[in-house]
């Protein structure tokens, strides 16, 4: 098969022909239909110092094959992968925790992903994907999983509004199941000026440039009180603090987004205003199993997000523009 693999630290994918994947007893092979691109794929091609991987977690396919030992699957069924898998006999496993198992593994991590035209995957994996959802909204599963992840963790009352830090895919994410939720307000600081239109496309109510206003007081003119609920999802160093400056006293603080190196925070900020404080990582099954029943009834559209798909010839020039600023949102390859 045809695969786009590492070649090193920092070097560009390149697109080569290896073994087609055989399924194991216990495993599935899918025919990849669709594969996002994660900032997380960048940060590992970026760093990794093993060449031959192939990358891609955010994806959907069709069965193709089965090992002789699965049940319950037939080729010809479309299912979104959830790339986490795990032991499938500890307590997290069997309540959908996979990210919590001590042997959990991530295909597209430590297992070969979806930049490729196959895939073997265990049927825990393997969410069943209804036939009104398109392969690219069943790609863009994963990330919207993560959202509503973040979005259940947060303590948010029906009805109030919410500030959401970063406008970037998972911030457009998390204020699209934020509306959808019900919140009064919506409000998306972010300093780009396409993001923030792509927000107002997605679900906000209101954006604000945070270049050029003070984000707190644009806030308290938009919905009439300061945000007691506040959603990080940029991911950079000094935006905890940032995000503990903004809530209001007794307020919560959501961080979504992952610094991938040292941050520093003053205690003092959240200690004086008594502010709860919640991080959150990946996603549970229940997760995708809302995400695909919200996708199904037409209750979220995430199209806003998906500004591109594109075949895997054009994957390395593709991934390499997104090191770069760039319009983007989540672009998807269609191996």
């Amino acid at each position: 098969m045809r695969a786009a693999l590492t070649q090193g630290q920092g070097e560009p994918l390149v697109i080569e022909r290896i073994d087609d994947p055989t399924p194991a007893a216990d495993q599935l092979l899918l025919r990849v239909k669709a594969c996002g691109i994660c900032g997380s794929d960048l940060h590992i091609a970026d760093n990794t110092d093993r060449p031959g991987r192939v990358l891609g977690h955010e994806l959907a396919g069709e069965v193709v094959g089965l090992g002789t030992g699965v049940e319950g699957y037939a080729e010809g069924d479309r299912v979104a992968v959830f790339p986490l898998d795990g032991c499938g006999t500890c307590l997290y496993c069997l309540t959908g925790r996979t990210s919590r198992c001590a042997q959990r593994t991530l295909t597209g991590g430590q297992l070969n992903g979806g930049y490729a035209e196959y895939v073997a995957v265990s049927p825990r994996q393997a969410y069943r994907l209804p036939t009104d959802v398109s392969f690219p909204f069943g790609a863009a599963v994963e990330p919207l999983s993560v959202a509503h992840h973040a979005w259940q963790k947060t303590r948010a009352e029906t009805g109030e509004p919410v500030l959401v830090i970063g406008g970037g895919p998972v911030g457009q994410a998390v204020a699209l199941w934020a509306r959808h939720y019900g919140a009064s307000d919506v409000v998306v600081s972010d300093l780009v000026e396409h993001r923030r239109a792509l927000a107002e496309q997605v679900g906000a109510t209101a954006t604000i440039d945070s270049a050029a206003a003070d984000v707190v007081e644009a806030f308290r003119e938009i919905t009439g009180k300061p945000p007691r609920v506040v959603i990080e999802c940029v991911g950079v160093p000094g935006m905890i603090q940032r995000a503990l400056e903004s809530a209001a006293p007794d307020g919560s603080v959501t961080i979504v987004g992952m610094t991938m190196g040292q941050d520093q925070f003053l205690p003092s900020t959240p200690f004086g205003k008594e502010l709860n404080v919640q991080w959150v990582s990946f996603y549970t099954g229940a997760d995708y199993d809302t995400t695909i029943r919200a996708l199904d009834r037409g209750a979220i559209d995430p199209s806003p997000l998906i500004t591109d798909t594109f075949d895997l010839d054009s994957l390395p020039t593709r991934f390499e523009a997104l090191k770069h600023p760039t319009t983007e949102c989540k672009i998807v390859v269609e191996p």
